[in-house]
């Protein structure tokens, strides 16, 4: 597939989510863009985590509905299979959050065939752009074998990456043990690195009502827009300029765009539809995105956070990509299953990087490190500390040898290092990253929270796709087929092709 030599962009107003609005809305973009469905069509959408607790995390069924229903209708007889695939936040099973995102009947409304992404085979694919983090990637079977790919992702806010709208819903492409290799202070070339894995002939955002500030937690905000294109990067700018933020400051999108997936300049795209820029502008005036440094995020509560820089500091002060956002997240979770969590917390300083400031600790006050590259040398309570760093360069993290823990083994480590720590001593939490999850389970510890994993509001969705998950794998096993096929794999048409721009003249 080739990327548009010039991109177009539909801005459409649509204030609720009312499935034939939506199907119609839909309809007349692929027709605007001369687009039609066919061979292996995979729709994916954002469905990071759902359910009560989490109503505006995830691209809403009433919008996927409205977009299948609109490619069936301009399907032509050429679409051979019409799937719905996802891998949703790590550690829990997507078919709970398909459950709690009510995605299951809206499936079998459509007749549409769906994928939980860490149950299908994982493929290897080949890079070989420069720069390139490493020389291959893995990623679902169904993903690599598409030929139309549809994103279909919810216009929200990111801690680590500033904004998540399409390129970022790339996460959702790898499954857990390949998705945290480096998941860390590199994370949006991480994402740019996956652009070559597939690129979408049609991209449909639900910014019906949006999500500002965070990513997992986030604030809704009433947008009333369906936005579509046919070009990630010129979709993605656009976006962007939408809330006020230069898409050149978002580095995965200014790295894609270096890499030949299309230019970020408004003049040139084309834009469309019954909402000018200038109106959407409007609607979003002071929208807030992430990146907020955890020393910030803490101020005024019983959290004192500390930062220093990750390995290759001269690359950036700070890890926008790894353990700092995902204690940003872990917090705000808490903070939806305990009303007194804050309370409850204890004094406590968490430190994460190569820090070399003080650390204001009473008697009493619990200090933990976390994350592999965290390093201090210092006194705590009147005794000299030294904390390695323990971080391993990331050509030793070969993809082939990934591993994950799921969050029982999860459970087990994190009370298990409770169990056998002296609560006077530093506390480390290894890990690059150290998951959103990990970090849940220690603030739950550390300050007798009530557990989100062990909610009587989730117990039961979260036990019933568990075992649904882990049966599954089981009976490939038994079968004998491998959960990851080394080797080149079988593409679709929607692999993308890619000529680099030229390099700039050496002055």
């Amino acid at each position: 597939m080739k990327i548009a030599s010039r991109p177009r962009v539909i801005i459409r107003r649509c204030p609720t989510y009312d499935v034939e609005q939506i199907r119609r809305i839909v309809r007349e973009g692929l027709e605007e863009l001369d687009l039609r469905p066919h061979g292996r069509t995979l729709v994916k959408p954002n469905c990071v985590a759902s359910g009560p607790s989490f109503p505006h995390a995830y691209t809403r069924p009433e919008f996927l509905e409205g977009v299948l229903r609109a490619l069936q209708d301009r399907d032509d007889g050429r679409v051979r299979e019409l799937a719905l695939g996802e891998r949703c936040g790590i550690t829990l099973p997507t078919r709970t959050t398909f459950e709690g995102a009510e995605y299951y009947p809206m499936l079998k409304r459509t007749g549409v065939k769906h994928y939980h992404f860490e149950e299908e085979p994982q493929v290897e694919i080949r890079l070989k752009h420069e720069k390139r983090l490493r020389d291959y990637v893995f990623t679902p079977e169904p993903v690599a074998k598409a030929d139309f790919f549809v994103n279909c992702p919810k216009f929200k806010s990111h801690p680590w990456t500033t904004v998540t709208f399409s390129m970022k819903n790339y996460i959702g492409i790898q499954d857990d043990r390949h998705r945290l290799i480096d998941h860390d202070h590199r994370l949006d070339e991480k994402i740019a690195d996956l652009q070559y894995i597939v690129q979408p002939q049609f991209i449909a955002i639900d910014a019906i009502v949006a999500g500002e500030g965070r990513m997992l937690t986030p604030i809704p905000r009433k947008l009333g827009l369906v936005i579509m294109g046919n070009s990630q990067a010129a979709f993605d700018a656009l976006c962007c300029h939408i809330i006020g933020v230069d898409p050149y400051t978002v580095d995965h999108l200014r790295l894609a765009s270096e890499r030949g997936f299309g230019s970020l300049d408004l003049g040139s795209m084309d834009i469309s539809g019954d909402v000018t820029l200038e109106e959407a502008q409007a609607l979003a005036r002071g929208f807030k995105v992430g990146l907020v440094r955890v020393e910030k995020y803490f101020e005024g509560s019983h959290i004192t956070a500390y930062a220093g820089p990750p390995p290759e500091p001269e690359r950036t002060d700070y890890c926008w990509g790894g353990c700092p956002g995902a204690m940003e997240e872990a917090i705000e979770i808490l903070r939806l299953y305990d009303e007194q969590c804050d309370e409850k917390m204890p004094r406590m300083h968490i430190v994460f990087g190569a820090y070399d400031g003080p650390i204001d600790a009473a008697p009493g006050e619990r200090v933990v490190f976390i994350g592999d590259c965290a390093k201090w040398s210092g006194k705590l309570h009147g005794r000299l500390v030294n904390v390695e760093s323990l971080y391993k360069d990331r050509a030793q993290k070969d993809p082939y040898h990934a591993k994950h823990d799921d969050i029982f083994a999860k459970m087990v480590h994190v009370m298990r290092k409770f169990a056998t720590s002296d609560p006077s001593e530093p506390l480390r939490l290894e890990g690059c990253p150290v998951s959103v999850a990990e970090q849940v389970l220690t603030l739950v510890e550390l300050g007798k929270t009530k557990n989100p994993y062990l909610s009587p509001s989730e117990a039961v969705r979260f036990s019933k796709g568990y075992l649904g998950w882990q049966g599954k794998a089981l009976m490939k096993r038994i079968s004998g087929k491998p959960y990851q096929i080394h080797g080149p794999c079988e593409r679709g048409e929607a692999a993308p092709e890619i000529t680099a721009p030229p390099a700039p003249d050496a002055e």
